[in-house]
């Protein structure tokens, strides 16, 4: 195969799989979506802020348990030449895990009751938090089996598995919730429930990885390719819950809520993050031997640019008819933060796509500097604004933090494996970003909320394809490949053979490279855990059922959302 078909076959699998992985996270957060109003009816705000601060300490639970080694199995499985070795790298992370994480989880559990009157008030939530702590010690495991689907590119039983796993734990929470009654414990008790069922079912697809086997030289590579990721990934969580935590101390629980309410509607463009993520990592490894890898890389980086773009401005021009479509009256104030939030959420995937030399590298211990100087960014941005602007600042902060992690760690990745970017390509991608926010947001005609979603939405899409073709973003082969895309969904072409697709497939893949400048370089299957108050950081936080408001609450999200 040539150069080009071999690099046009590639690109095809990535999309592909981002695709695949994408559709499944669409599938399980349009049916949360649907569940909301039947949320509203059972949950108030109040029991939204208990299970922000739940997420908290999962979120930070998981990052323990799993040592960093979650990511170091997926690097150090490319470096395995046999079964063998593949077999000795697993079973010897499987057996490093269960011993650490039992002494850490019997520690955590008789502290529960501590935690719970730290966060709470209250030692009355210790159970709740007993339970979270040992979903998380037992789905810490789960990176195993999801790994290897993402290795083998396996990506329909990959996402069949996710999106089942979550179904299972909707369909659980509608019963313990409004057939039992149980409220919030009705969440984490359906988690538990799914947990112990996908446990086995997981465990079968990896029999044959596990052996009696223990490799200290493994486990030492491994900790040293992971361990320099636990503070990154603690301070990662620091970005995404600290909000919650100003909130809390310098509002209420209901206040934390609410502020969750308007940030989950920020945060839906990280589906389409966490589907780039499971694709993209392993298809840039295996890229990564290649003569002009830096050279696809920066190709390929303007193009996954250009769609979170998109969905941001999209997301933050519909927000308002959207918060009206899914909420009460008194809940419309909470979009004005979900902007702020999806522009914190395209900072996390210029955080991915621009970071790719740490990983390439190994030199993972860069990250802990960049997060931590993020993190520290954002307790300093927090506790400047929030008490002053209440849940505004804590989106403001949040956007702060996530550009500051975003700067620092591609600065870091450019150092250790330069890659010139497309830079005047990836300018005209963000003012069309901000041209389509406009059209969507101010010249949208007043209409209810349902057509406005769909008017809004119809604007911002077309400004932004619309500013980037007078701009001459699109290069020749490009727009050839747009026409005849736009032919065939009306069904002009006639005759064309499955030979001829192929072929315009490799003369893309030829244009990308020939367009490129010359050079001189979290088990992203998603938790099921939680209900709906999910980080806002670039952490692994669990999906979760996007917030529903609650019964009698005051607006305004402390008094200043709408400021």
């Amino acid at each position: 195969m040539t150069r080009q078909g071999l690099v046009g076959s590639r690109l095809r699998s990535l999309f592909s799989n981002l695709a695949i992985y994408g559709a499944g996270d669409v599938a399980t957060s349009l049916v949360s979506l649907l569940l909301l109003p039947v949320y509203t009816r059972f949950l108030t705000p109040v029991d939204y802020g208990i299970i922000a601060m739940l997420l908290t300490i999962e979120a930070l639970a998981k990052i323990v348990f799993r040592w960093g080694v979650d990511t170091a199995f997926l690097r150090l499985y490319y470096d395995c030449p046999d079964d063998a070795t593949r077999q000795k790298l697993a079973s010897t992370i499987l057996f490093f895990l269960l011993a650490a994480n039992g002494s850490l989880v019997l520690l955590g559990v008789a502290c529960a009751g501590w935690f719970s009157t730290l966060l709470f008030g209250t030692g009355e939530h210790g159970v709740l938090i007993t339970l979270v702590l040992v979903n998380t010690f037992v789905g810490a495991f789960y990176f195993i089996p999801f790994q290897v689907l993402r290795i083998r590119e396996r990506s329909g039983e990959f996402i069949a598995l996710v999106f089942s796993r979550t179904a299972s734990t909707l369909v659980l929470r509608l019963v313990f919730v409004i057939g039992a009654g149980l409220g919030v414990a009705g969440l984490v008790w359906a988690d538990i429930v799914v947990t112990a069922v996908f446990t086995p079912i997981l465990g079968y697809r990896v029999r044959g990885l596990l052996r009696p086997v223990f490799s200290r030289d493994f486990l030492r590579g491994a900790l040293a390719y992971g361990l320099p990721r636990i503070p990154h990934s603690v301070a990662g969580q620091v970005i995404g819950f600290a909000d919650r935590y100003f909130l809390n101390a310098f509002g209420s629980l209901r206040d934390v809520g609410l502020f969750s309410i308007g940030a989950s509607f920020g945060l839906a463009p990280k589906l389409f993050l966490s589907a780039l993520q499971t694709a993209w990592t392993p298809f840039f490894l295996s890229l990564m031997h290649e003569p002009d890898a830096r050279r696809m890389y920066s190709a390929i980086s303007t193009y996954l640019f250009a769609m979170p773009v998109l969905l941001v401005a999209v997301l933050s021009a519909a927000a308002p008819d959207l918060v009206r479509l899914t909420t009460t009256a008194e809940f419309h104030d909470a979009a004005a933060v979900t902007p702020w939030i999806a522009l914190g959420v395209l900072c996390q995937g210029i955080n991915l796509i621009g970071s790719i030399g740490l990983v390439i590298t190994k030199r993972t211990a860069l990250y802990p500097i960049a997060t931590g100087s993020a993190a520290a960014v954002s307790l300093a941005a927090n506790a400047l604004l929030v008490p002053r602007h209440g849940a505004m600042g804590a989106a403001w902060a949040n956007a702060i933090a996530n550009a500051a992690l975003a700067g620092i760690t591609v600065v870091f990745s450019w150092h250790v494996y330069p890659i010139r970017y497309e830079w005047g390509r990836l300018v005209r991608i963000g003012a069309a970003g901000i041209a389509a926010y406009g059209a969507g947001a101010w010249l949208a005609p007043a209409t209810g909320p349902l057509a406005g979603v769909f008017v809004r939405s119809a604007l911002a899409t077309g400004a932004y394809g619309a500013l980037l073709l007078v701009t001459g973003f699109f290069k020749p082969g490009e727009i050839r490949m747009l026409r005849d895309l736009r032919e065939r969904a009306l069904g002009r072409r006639q005759g064309a053979t499955p030979g001829a697709k192929e072929d315009r497939s490799v003369e893309m893949a030829g244009e990308i490279l020939s367009g490129g400048p010359e050079l001189p370089d979290d088990e992203s299957a998603g938790s099921t855990h939680g209900a709906g108050a999910g980080g806002t950081g670039p952490g692994e936080e669990p999906a979760a059922v996007p917030p529903a408001p609650g019964q009698r609450t005051r607006t305004g999200l402390h008094g200043r959302i709408g400021q």
